[in-house]
């Protein structure tokens, strides 16, 4: 059986298995991305069973988040360093061998650090498959199509994790919801070996130690920073210092890298406009991503009163889109130009955001949902695509991984911090709505309208940051 040896091997390989080893790929960043959303529909039955406060509770999602958007820069640069395929293995086997740690815990402290080894196992698998997938894609046009595949899987994997938990909890336990990840990985494992051969060119000499330090420093401070607020808020201590931590150990990470022979994020990276202006996109688009997902399920749940299954369901019609347009993307960039789809999808994402916002407390489906999610998920899944096409734009194979890191960081941030802002502004709305006499339905209504509002400025803050920033 002939291998894929090398990104440049790439191009005499057979077309059919180039897509099959895409699907594979795909299929390793659906469990990704559907880890960061499957849990919370389990975490009351979990709790109960493993006997954790609802403060413990939160740390669930935080360890993984910390490991996962803290270690990226350097799963990425690991695995420019020592092979894109050896280093998408190791995390896949890492990802694996979590989940089943976690469906088989019986404390808390078992649980909270098989979550974390989940997030780190993921910090290598990610930007290691997109390194894979752009070797495996060099031609410009094909690699719009197989990342029109990639941002499809990822739309699914945000929207099918609320679907999927509250199916698995409520009918195998919560330790479905990390046993399913076991079967899916090992098919990857199996798979990945048979269709993507060793990497031909790799990052030789030393690795970065002081610049991986630092910058794995600075990134977990300043997740755990936003990650914080959302729990004891904008004023207590604890985000105050590590705010202050972040910024110091980014300059120090900075100053690292200025100096370095061989940095792990080589500055002059930014000099690609493309890259740079993917990666600012892409914290916008995550920030509105995370906090949009988080809002929608709590709103049909605790205003609407559907149950886990009914939010999931509800979903489908936003996912469907998203995953239909992914698929349209890459023709209409090669068309009329990312930047022209990316700008177009943005102002359709901001459109269905603020059309969402006026939902009511008694909103129908059919009358004030539908319209909105279908928006949503057209945006989306454009803005999603092409914002991925231009950060790995240009990239050679022997950075590929740190794009790769570079991109999945920028979603991860963003991701915390909109969340953070943007969960304070609708609870206070809430609070303050709640103090003028609203009832409980009224006043949570008002508070996710004011998110949607602040997820749809995101999008046109974006919109412009793509009109206005020079090209190459």
């Amino acid at each position: 059986m002939t291998l894929l040896a090398s990104p440049s091997a790439t191009d005499a390989a057979p077309r059919s298995r180039r897509w099959a080893a895409l699907g594979v790929l795909a299929l390793a960043q659906f469990l990704v991305v559907l880890d960061a959303s499957i849990v919370n529909i389990a975490l009351p039955v979990l709790g109960e069973q493993l006997h954790m406060t609802t403060a413990a509770l939160a740390w669930v999602i935080t360890a993984y988040v910390l490991a996962f958007g803290g270690l990226l820069l350097l799963g990425g640069r690991l695995a420019d360093r020592f092979g894109h395929r050896r280093v998408f293995l190791v995390g896949t086997a890492g990802f694996v061998a979590a989940s089943a740690l976690a469906g088989l815990s019986f404390s808390s402290e078992m649980l909270l650090a098989a979550r974390a080894l989940q997030g780190a196992s993921a910090a290598l698998l990610a930007p290691a498959a997109l390194a894979l997938l752009t070797g495996l894609f060099p031609d410009a046009r094909e690699r719009a199509k197989a990342l029109g595949v990639w941002g499809g899987v990822a739309g699914i994997g945000s929207a099918a994790g609320v679907l999927l938990g509250g199916v698995l909890t409520a009918s195998l336990g919560w330790q479905s919801v990390f046993f399913v990840n076991v079967p899916v990985g090992l098919v990857v494992l199996i798979a990945i070996p048979f269709l993507v051969g060793r990497d031909g060119a790799r990052v030789s000499g030393r690795l970065d130690a002081a610049g991986a330090l630092t910058v794995t420093a600075a990134l977990v401070a300043l997740v755990g920073a936003f990650s914080a607020i959302e729990q004891v808020g904008f004023l207590h201590p604890l985000p105050i210092i590590l705010l202050i931590a972040a910024i110091l150990l980014g300059l120090v990470f900075a100053a690292v890298e200025r100096r370095a022979a061989q940095p792990l994020v080589p500055l002059s990276v930014f000099a690609n406009r493309n890259l740079s202006l993917g990666n600012i996109v892409m914290l916008l688009v995550g920030a509105a991503m995370v906090a949009l997902f988080f809002a929608l399920s709590v709103f049909m749940q605790e205003v609407l009163g559907y149950g886990a299954l009914e939010a999931g369901l509800a979903q489908l019609p936003l996912a469907g889109a998203l995953v239909v347009v992914a698929g349209v993307v890459p023709a209409l960039i090669g068309r009329h130009g990312t930047r022209l789809v990316l700008g177009g999808s943005l102002v359709v994402l901001a459109v269905g955001l603020v059309w969402l916002a006026f939902a009511p407390a008694d909103a129908a489906f059919l009358a004030h949902l539908l319209g909105p999610s279908l928006l949503i998920g057209v945006g989306m899944g454009g803005a999603f695509v092409a914002t991925t096409q231009l950060a790995v734009d240009g990239v050679e194979g022997g950075e590929a991984g740190l794009a790769g890191g570079l991109v999945n960081t920028s979603q991860q941030i963003g991701g915390a911090v909109g969340l953070a802002v943007l969960g304070t502004i609708a609870g206070l709305r809430t609070a303050t709505l709640e103090a003028s006499g609203a009832t409980a339905a009224e006043a949570l209504t008002g508070g996710f309208s004011w998110l949607f509002i602040g997820t749809a400025a995101l999008a046109l803050v974006a919109t412009a940051v793509v009109a206005l920033w020079p090209r190459d």
